[in-house]
């Protein structure tokens, strides 16, 4: 929810940020590196998870990957609400038993990538 929140903000405040850019840019990064290790997680071979709910992580990350391109390139405001709503989505799934044993092995991963 922290990334949702930090878009939120960023979206809230669109007309009256100092430097929208460099904002808009901190808060992709951020949205990008969480699901460059939502991917690998959902990728990986020892993931619980059935397959088709890997390939559906699989395939949302790779729309937030091409979305964040474009809005990296043409800034809009309601470009964010994608974004928003996916990862508030995702977020509460997480919530969920089968989505606690996502997170714990997208942790997992990530501490091994570290």
């Amino acid at each position: 929810m922290h990334t949702a929140s930090k878009i939120q903000a960023l979206k809230d405040d669109w007309d009256t940020l100092p430097n929208l850019r460099k904002s808009l840019d901190e808060a992709l990064t951020l949205n990008r590196r969480l699901w460059t290790i939502l991917f690998t997680s959902a990728i990986a071979e020892d993931n619980p998870l059935p397959n088709e709910i890997k390939s559906n992580i699989a395939n949302l990350a790779n729309f937030i990957f091409r979305h964040t391109i474009a809005l990296t390139f043409e800034p809009k405001r309601e470009g964010l609400d994608i974004l928003i709503n996916i990862n508030c989505n995702i977020a509460a799934g997480l919530r969920t038993p089968v989505g606690q044993a996502a997170a714990a092995s997208a942790q997992a991963q990530a501490e091994k990538a570290a």
